[in-house]
């Protein structure tokens, strides 16, 4: 049994352009909504605006849950300056230089959307010299250069735009004909679409799973407080479906699935992880066991709210997280299959 590696392609492509910044999430979870609508699952909608979908299994006693999320990094506005350019404040954990030269949309409180480009203040090398490369990548040394006819902050103002108002990057959503998918957000919203190219199987195969499972597509992991609760009592297993962090001293590379023995916040319950290993091994898959230095997860904040539950954390290799990332059809397809074989596997590790 094998997902639509095509079908979760042109999810991810849908979903990249939706613009999702942690905080303004509520387009793109409709979307989600409609796209569950049209498989026939049935779900429901949490306090917070996350969506947790159900699959019933032979077991309703116990139950599985899989957690993957669809908010992203971002920005908000800082301050208008006096020359009507933005500075900005930073939705999620990043860096300014992986946005420096970036196309931003800032969206207004009555919905207007004004694009512009995110600049070093001293981006002229003809101009500034040496010190355009030597300048600090910091919030007082990047702004937004909006694309309207502004020469000062009452300019701004005009055009609706206030403090707090929402910024998004432009994806560059690109798919290459040797199976390269390069775009920003594949964190996490690659694994939102393997989670309905799997959802979509399974309604097509009519597929009895031994435990009841539910899918939680979380809308605040970036800024961690996602997946940590409307968790139903009945959850004994949470296995956060997100990324594989790419880079030296590393394992993972961008056509595997990427299963975690730790991060940030410790290690993820050896067990679990273990089992999915094995898993991994009996189906023939592409897989790596690493260790992610500066990475949380939504398992891991469930844990860290009290929830009594296994934890683990899979998802596709992906390379330069964060930034402009690139993952491959390989790593997707590796990481669905390890999550079918997750889901028919009737062993507990709790």
């Amino acid at each position: 049994m094998s997902v639509s590696i095509d079908y979760v392609v042109e999810s991810f492509c849908r979903l990249a352009s939706i613009p999702s910044p942690s905080g303004n999430t509520a387009k793109v979870m409709a979307w989600v909504s409609q796209e569950l609508e049209k498989l026939g699952v049935a779900f429901k909608r949490t306090n917070k605006g996350a969506i947790i979908a159900t699959i019933p299994g032979a077991n309703e006693e116990k139950a599985r849950l899989l957690t993957a999320h669809v908010d992203t990094l971002g920005a908000m506005v800082k301050e208008i300056k006096p020359n009507g350019r933005l500075k900005l404040t930073l939705i999620g954990g990043f860096e300014f230089n992986a946005v420096e030269g970036e196309h931003c949309v800032v969206e207004t409180g009555s919905g207007r959307l004004v694009t512009g480009t995110i600049l070093s203040t001293k981006a002229s090398v003809h101009v500034y010299g040496r010190e355009a490369g030597k300048a600090e990548r910091s919030d007082q040394n990047m702004e937004v250069r909006l694309d309207e006819q502004v020469k000062t902050k009452q300019d701004v103002l005009d055009l609706g735009i206030s403090v707090g108002d929402f910024v998004s990057f432009d994806p560059r959503v690109t798919v290459t004909e040797s199976g390269f998918v390069k775009s920003r957000h594949i964190d996490d919203k690659a694994s939102v679409a393997i989670l309905l190219g799997v959802l979509k199987k399974l309604q097509e195969t009519g597929s009895k799973l031994p435990y009841t499972t539910y899918f939680f597509i979380s809308n605040n992991e970036e800024i961690g407080y996602g997946g940590n609760s409307s968790i139903p009592a009945e959850v004994v297993e949470y296995l956060a479906v997100d990324m594989g962090a790419i880079g030296d001293g590393q394992t993972t590379d961008e056509y595997c699935v990427s299963i975690c023995a730790k991060d940030s916040s410790g290690p993820y319950h050896y067990g679990l992880r273990s089992h999915l290993t094995r898993l991994a091994e009996a189906n023939g898959l592409n897989y790596r066991v690493d260790i992610y230095p500066f990475y949380g997860s939504d398992a891991s904040a469930a844990l860290r709210a009290g929830c009594d539950i296994v934890h683990g954390l899979i998802g596709p290799g992906v390379d330069a997280s964060h930034s402009h990332e690139r993952t491959h059809r390989e790593a997707l397809d590796n990481t669905a299959k390890l999550v079918l074989a997750y889901l028919h596997s009737e062993q507990w590790q709790a």
